[in-house]
């Protein structure tokens, strides 16, 4: 349906320059770093302030047009894709770090804010943003997926690094939520409601972060294993044993395989542990160490580590581009990326049905992930222009979640739901919590304008 004209003339009185119709933008916003096929908005509206937000929200909801929320495009699961058309609000440009407040240890950023960006800046005042999806994602977007990565085994996840948020609603209205207390226990949780809302339920447009002191030394260390169980049974030791482990990744062989080509690395093409430890250099010292000892209960061995930053800094930069290390085992390729999360005493147990049932499909895969804290990630290769390969791999994606859901886990530890895990909501989560969640996004959004199709299945006719 095309866009309404009384629409087209509100966003360009509102925004100028600023609201675009040309193709060549409508294009560049149709697509993430999921396997979908492109899907180009109608429109695309770039706004910088909350004033402008709000604007461009009311119009939408008067004339009912859907409208999705973008932020720098690295989501994996089609959150952004405009699979009912309508409006893109491109958040880019709010991009101001607004309030920095060393002695809370608190920053008051726009949405738009990108994760290096804000490191870089909090570096000066001896802080930093501890939450590390990987992609140099946006704030926003990633309050909206409620995303983890790799340091969240010790900092947590932004559900833990959110205090307070800055909302449009999708009526138009700027609230906020939340406050500048490191507690409360006034009224219904709001902020914790709308992190991981993934847009469906209100726009953020400022945010308000946890930051954390600059430990005083960091170390990284690699550890090789005879097998993927035995690298899995080491997390769980050292994690059972109590060290206050930043990181801990693990990467297969067929990942370091890739990453040795990408990267120009000469790693051991073995199942490998990847290790982040903060804190005094005593400190760090003496947990490298224990880490070293537990890790050879289990057959590790080559456990090298090192405090020089330059060499920490380009292991993980090999460990950050394994996803991209691993497009590159296939011409043209694109990657299903699932996203399970289990019970750490699970974790081994489903990284080898996960490993079985992928080694009996032709189509080429690696495991990695966040083990300290049960998340992994099988990276299925896929030619996106044969449909039997989709098919395939929905079915790998479809065996590893189930198993998941056997021992009490979840579809999606950090990606989100997105457009691709709407499928296992109702198995998860139960039909009345289902209705419930229905409820809440029909109270928030009566019109269902914000990022409609998305999170939750279609009531059953």
């Amino acid at each position: 349906m095309p866009l309404p004209p009384a629409v087209i003339t509100g966003l360009q009185t509102l925004l100028g320059g600023r609201f675009s119709q040309a193709k060549a933008v409508r294009d560049h916003h149709a697509r993430d770093e999921s396997p979908y096929p492109e899907l180009a908005p109608d429109a695309v509206a770039f706004v910088r302030t909350n004033e402008e937000v709000a604007g461009v929200v009311k119009l939408c909801n008067a004339h009912h047009v859907p409208l999705v929320a973008y932020g720098a495009g690295s989501s994996l699961e089609g959150h952004i894709l405009p699979i009912h058309g309508g409006i893109c609000l491109d958040l880019s440009q709010m991009n101001a770090i607004l309030d920095i407040a060393p002695d809370d240890f608190l920053v008051t950023v726009q949405a738009g804010v990108r994760r290096k960006q804000l490191n870089l800046e909090m570096k000066e005042h001896g802080l930093f943003f501890p939450v590390d999806p990987g992609a140099d994602a946006s704030i926003g977007g990633m309050c909206a997926t409620r995303a983890s990565g790799t340091n969240a085994v010790r900092y947590g996840t932004m559900r833990e690094n959110v205090v307070a948020l800055t909302v449009v609603t999708a009526t138009g209205d700027i609230i906020r939520v939340g406050s500048r207390a490191r507690k409360s226990a006034a009224g219904y949780d709001l902020t914790r409601l709308l992190i991981g809302s993934e847009g469906t339920l209100g726009i953020m447009t400022e945010i308000t972060l946890k930051l954390y002191p600059l430990p005083e030394a960091i170390s990284a260390a690699t550890c090789v294993f005879p097998s993927v169980n035995a690298a899995v049974q080491a997390v769980i030791a050292i994690i059972q044993y109590g060290i206050p482990i930043a990181r801990v990744e693990l990467v297969d062989e067929t990942a370091i395989a890739a990453i040795n080509h990408y990267s120009k690395l000469s790693l051991q093409e073995k199942p490998t542990l990847f290790f982040e430890f903060h804190g005094s250099p005593r400190g760090v010292q003496e947990q490298a160490e224990t880490t070293q000892a537990l890790c050879l209960d289990y057959g590790g061995s080559g456990f090298e580590w090192s405090a020089n930053p330059e060499d920490r800094t380009r292991l993980w930069q090999a460990r950050h581009n394994a996803y991209y290390a691993c497009l590159q085992l296939q011409a043209g390729a694109r990657i299903l990326n699932t996203d399970i999360c289990v019970p750490i005493s699970k974790l081994a147990y489903c990284i080898d049905r996960a490993r079985d049932t992928l080694n009996q499909s032709h189509l080429k895969s690696a495991i990695l992930g966040h083990v300290g804290d049960g998340n992994f990630h099988a990276l299925i290769i896929i030619d996106p222009n044969r449909p039997e390969d989709m098919q395939e791999a929905e079915r790998l994606n479809h065996c590893i979640v189930q198993d998941a859901l056997s021992v009490g886990g979840t579809c999606t530890g950090e990606h989100g739901v997105g457009m691709h895990k709407i499928q296992f909501m109702l198995q998860e989560h139960g039909a009345d919590a289902i209705e419930c969640m229905r409820a809440i996004k029909a109270v928030f959004d009566p019109n269902n304008i914000l990022n409609p199709g998305k999170m939750l299945p279609a009531p059953s006719l």
